[in-house]
């Protein structure tokens, strides 16, 4: 590196994307256990945004946000050089993120870039794959043959658990405020328009799914809760809207339901690294893929935060370093 100089997106009080500027900052060094990655790539993700605005208690500032990333290894104790992509939960929270030209994470954390992916697309992975792997395989423990309710399935997280359910030969059932089919889906629920739990009756000749996976939370909590089958389990990972929901509770422990709750910021970097590990070969085969994307140069990264804060990006916005 022939400057110690690097520039950074950073945010010195909470507030909307616009308070977010590119300073020029000191490239950070590497602790124990730790490497610099030089980023290439670098996804915006909903957190982040939620993430500048203030909503997670753990965040100091002045802070630069981002936790997903892809990059090469510049220093520390990996070799120098490997292509790699991370995600970290301290990551823009307690350290600075990757929304800048470099970057320090765990070593643990890192995996090999998949092959056949370019740095924009392994830096897409991150929190959708990891949250979808942690809920769906960790926490549901979804099985060969089961059929699981992905609720919000057209988000990065429903895609990525879509994928992953159907790597593991589950059945999947789609929800999502469209009829639009969604890949890996055997059916898709149209949540504006038809009776969740009705539709999920019919499409399981009255059994019930045996897990639901819930990524949108408040009104689709309880319609989500009513399709499980006896004995059947559901993870929440956030709740759009009023974070209070209501349900029956007798009707609640008759079936036997099972309730969880997973909060990717809450993963420790072992955890992290053992999903990674899980992923990495779905990645390297073609099973798994990543979403699409749209490059933005790290320059416009305000405006691109600002485009996934009002709903406007069509395409997952992923910043570009070259």
């Amino acid at each position: 590196m022939s400057s110690k100089i690097m520039k950074a997106l950073r945010f010195a009080e909470f507030g909307p994307p616009s308070v977010l500027r590119i300073q020029e900052v000191e490239i950070p060094e590497p602790g124990e256990g730790e490497v610099l990655v030089q980023v290439k790539a670098a996804a915006i993700n909903p957190s982040d945004i939620g993430n500048v605005a203030g909503r997670f208690k753990r965040t100091t500032v002045p802070r630069t946000p981002g936790r997903d990333f892809a990059g090469t290894i510049v220093a520390g104790n990996r070799h120098k050089g490997e292509e790699v992509w991370g995600s970290s939960s301290a990551l823009g929270i307690v350290r600075d993120g990757s929304h800048a030209e470099y970057v320090v994470a765990p070593a643990e954390t890192l995996s090999r870039k998949p092959q056949p992916l370019s740095m924009a697309q392994a830096a897409t992975i991150g929190i959708p794959y990891i949250t979808a792997w942690a809920s769906v395989i960790s926490t549901a423990q979804i099985q060969a043959g089961e059929t699981i309710l992905i609720v919000g399935a057209a988000g990065a997280v429903g895609q990525a658990a879509t994928q992953i359910a159907n790597w593991k030969q589950a059945h999947v059932i789609a929800a999502d405020t469209s009829s639009d089919s969604i890949p890996g889906a055997a059916s898709v629920v149209n949540s504006k328009t038809e009776d969740l739990r009705e539709r999920v009756l019919e499409l399981t000749a009255g059994r019930g799914v045996d897990a639901v996976f819930d990524t949108v939370g408040g009104s689709m909590f309880e319609p989500a809760l009513r399709a499980l089958r006896v004995g059947g389990r559901q993870v929440a990972i956030t709740s759009k809207g009023d974070p209070r929901v209501s349900f029956n509770l007798i009707d609640f422990y008759h079936n036997s339901s099972r309730l969880f709750g997973v909060d990717s910021f809450g993963l420790t970097a072992r955890q992290i690294a053992e999903i990674e590990s899980e992923l990495q070969p779905g990645f390297e085969t073609g099973v798994l893929r990543p979403p699409a994307i749209e490059i933005i140069p790290f320059e416009k990264a305000a405006h691109a935060y600002n485009q996934v804060a009002t709903g406007q990006a069509k395409a997952k916005l992923v910043l570009s370093f070259d």
